[in-house]
């Protein structure tokens, strides 16, 4: 577990930005790539330009027209909006929202992705299946304290009417398999598993060197809700429903995974009752069978139990997205539908995630894949992926993981053509980062992320480019990268 201080003084120190934060990686070498996938262009063709070549009707001189040169568009550009590292700014003032969307726009941006269901639960949005969220924790100067929402207007639609003012696409994102938190300090809890608006069943069970326990009774965090839940899945198909009835250009899922990055989690009842169903015979010792008490980690030896179980956990959360793919649809077909994954494959099925195309077998490279486990990738069932590009400041070019371009050129063989993606950086909590002061590596991040990425590129999160002043960088690269299409 980690450091309870040392998050809380990160939190402070990086605008308490709440989602995916890098530090949440666990990464165990021993069970690296043994097949390096194919190398990739890392310049994917982005297709000939129709203005080339074209000479206007208005005179020989094409300056002479009098008409403006088209505005070139490129590839996706977006920024993330974490709820709660922006609550102070935008919670209570839809000025704050106008004016720092059309400072997107004129930076370079072509979209934003604004979180309207923070880890704390509760939504930014009009929902008929969880409440209204009015509060979020934070450490601010002073102290550890909740920060109240004054105002009662649409949180979402505000951001949706000043994207259609400038000229931004705005996408909604939800943190997922979330039910709830227990803060330090003892400043409290919040959220539907606190409040009594659903079930304290519907947290996750844990497997701690002191037996299983309900992640509610384990300290303050965050509390998962468990996937493999059937209440659970239906109560958030009804908060997606609710939605997909916005006018947004997609939707992004984070947090759809399991609640440790270590393997612990979940072994509830329901867990336990669909493993069985799923291999076909009951677990004797649950879930010593799968698990030693405490285990976080896979050892030297990896048992066919084990493998077993982590291709269930994988499948659990494809059928989840499959479910919710087709519930946003079946209210809105246009509507973009996706995930936030982090880049790391290699590992990522930690949380019980398989975010490949079901074309990419990982049984081929990595030693913990069953012969099945290609199958309940989920990239087929997207229209947009966002993958989390976190390297440090040093790694920016490259072909392996853990670099940023190698991030997204590796996505470019597990995604298999299934789906396309934007990869971008941290800029505010990975490696050489904390401090700010990065303004000049802006160039060379968006040529290694969006060229290798398929879609374009996206970084995480408005909050650090507005703390470190980066407005000026990013429109720098953003303006050279344009240069050359």
């Amino acid at each position: 577990m980690k450091n309870l201080g040392n998050i809380l003084l990160a939190v402070s120190l990086l605008c308490f930005c709440s989602c995916t934060d890098p530090e949440d990686v666990l990464w165990n070498p021993d069970w690296g790539v043994i097949e390096e996938p194919a190398d990739k262009p890392g310049n994917p063709d982005q297709g000939e330009n129709p203005d080339q070549g074209q000479t206007p009707d208005q005179g020989e001189n094409p300056d002479d027209s009098g008409q403006p040169e088209p505005e070139k568009v490129g590839k996706a550009r977006f920024v993330w909006i974490d709820a709660a590292a922006n609550f102070q700014d935008y919670a209570d003032s839809k000025d704050n929202i106008n004016a720092d969307m059309a400072r997107l726009k004129e930076t370079g941006f072509t979209g934003v992705v604004v979180e309207v269901r923070p880890t704390t639960a509760g939504v930014l949005f009009n929902s008929d299946i969880e409440k209204p969220l009015t509060k979020v924790d934070a450490w601010v100067p002073g102290g550890y304290v909740w920060l109240q929402r004054k105002q009662n207007f649409d949180y979402l639609q505000a951001f949706i009417d000043a994207g259609k003012n400038v000229g931004l696409d705005v996408y909604a994102a939800i943190n997922t398999m979330v039910g709830g938190k227990e803060c330090p300090y003892g400043l409290g809890s919040d959220g539907p598993l606190f409040d009594g608006s659903i079930s304290r069943e519907w947290a996750s069970v844990v497997n701690t060197q002191d037996g299983l326990v309900s992640s509610m009774d384990m300290g303050a965090g965050t509390k998962f809700l468990n996937p493999a839940n059937d209440e659970v899945v239906e109560y958030l198909l009804g908060i997606l429903e609710d939605l997909a009835a916005y006018d947004v250009k997609g939707i992004i899922l984070d947090r759809c995974r399991y609640d440790d990055n270590d393997l612990k989690s979940d072994f509830s009842d329901a867990s336990r009752k669909k493993f069985e169903e799923y291999i076909g015979k009951k677990v004797t010792n649950w879930p010593d069978d799968i698990f030693t008490p405490g285990q976080s980690s896979l050892e030297n030896y990896v048992t066919e139990m084990q493998r077993s179980w982590m291709t269930f956990r994988a499948k659990v959360i494809h059928d989840f997205i499959e479910k919710a793919s087709d519930r946003v649809h079946s209210v809105n077909p246009d509507i973009r539908f996706g995930a936030y994954v982090g880049a790391w494959y290699s590992s990522y099925y930690y949380s019980g995630v398989n975010w490949a195309s079901p074309s990419y077998n990982a049984k081929n490279a990595y030693s913990w894949a069953t012969a099945e486990y290609n199958q309940y990738g989920y990239a087929d069932h997207c229209d947009i992926m966002l993958i989390g590009a976190y390297a440090s400041t040093k790694s920016i070019y490259g072909n392996s993981e853990w670099t940023m371009q190698g991030f997204c050129k590796r996505a470019q063989n597990i995604f298999a053509g299934d789906v396309p993606f934007v990869g971008g950086p941290d800029i505010g909590n990975s490696t050489g980062f904390e401090n700010g002061g990065q303004g000049h590596l802006m160039p060379d991040i968006v040529d290694a992320c969006i060229n290798a990425s398929t879609e374009g590129m996206f970084f995480f999160d408005l909050c650090h480019i507005k703390m470190y002043d980066y407005w000026a960088d990013i429109k720098k690269a953003f303006d050279q990268y344009l240069a050359t299409l």
